[in-house]
């Protein structure tokens, strides 16, 4: 794909995650990663009103070359963009559930999203990590994002919300929007006796057979 369908795509995806509730105002951001450097959501812009000309562009030391200026949290994509080179996405929404999860998730623990459905499982993987409270914007947050990022497809930033890698951006999206509805489901049957959970060899399948 050119980086022009790139573009388009980052717009049309991020109009589609805004109309439906995923993030609010200005809040979220989203990156690509291209052979040559990065694309990346501008600072102060709503995902759901992108211009595609206007789309951030740094190279590939993620120094500001083209469009408008990036977001504040350039830091949150690169750490987890460096952790994991086979991603091509990285999707940080502030959507309801998944951000409720993140006032609850322990610090610098998992959060407590059970295995309910396998498409949690095989989008998000076994692990869930929160990475401790720090201010948006807060650059000193790298490395501790860098290190969840190690270990998992997806984490949560404490009081803040969710940061979702894929290979590419269309499966970026698809994980993002599982993990809302996991975190919905979780909290829906918080308090459910018997809730049915997968099991640990059902999980281990999963995980065997999509990775």
């Amino acid at each position: 794909m050119s980086e022009a369908e790139l573009r388009s795509q980052l717009a049309s995806l991020g109009k589609s995650l805004f109309d439906r509730g995923y993030s609010v105002g200005t809040a979220g951001n989203i990156s690509v990663r291209l052979p040559d450097g990065y694309l990346m959501t501008p600072t102060n812009s709503s995902l759901g009103r992108l211009d595609p000309a206007r789309i951030s562009r740094l190279d590939a030391a993620w120094r500001h070359i083209g469009g408008d200026k990036p977001s504040k949290e350039v830091f949150l994509h690169r750490a987890v963009l460096t952790a994991r080179p086979e991603a091509g996405a990285v999707v940080h929404l502030h959507s309801t559930y998944a951000t409720a999860i993140s006032c609850i998730a322990p610090e610098g623990g998992d959060a407590e999203i059970p295995p309910l459905t396998p498409y949690f499982v095989m989008r998000i993987g076994r692990r869930l990590p929160c990475v401790p409270y720090y201010r948006p914007g807060d650059a000193a947050m790298e490395s501790d994002v860098h290190q969840a990022a190690l270990a998992a497809k997806a984490l949560l930033l404490a009081n803040h919300g969710p940061v979702v890698s894929g290979a590419s951006l269309v499966e970026a999206v698809n994980a993002a929007e599982e993990l809302e509805e996991a975190a919905r489901l979780a909290l829906l049957l918080r308090d459910v006796p018997g809730v049915r959970r997968l099991t640990h060899p059902q999980v281990d399948d999963l995980l065997a057979t999509f990775g």
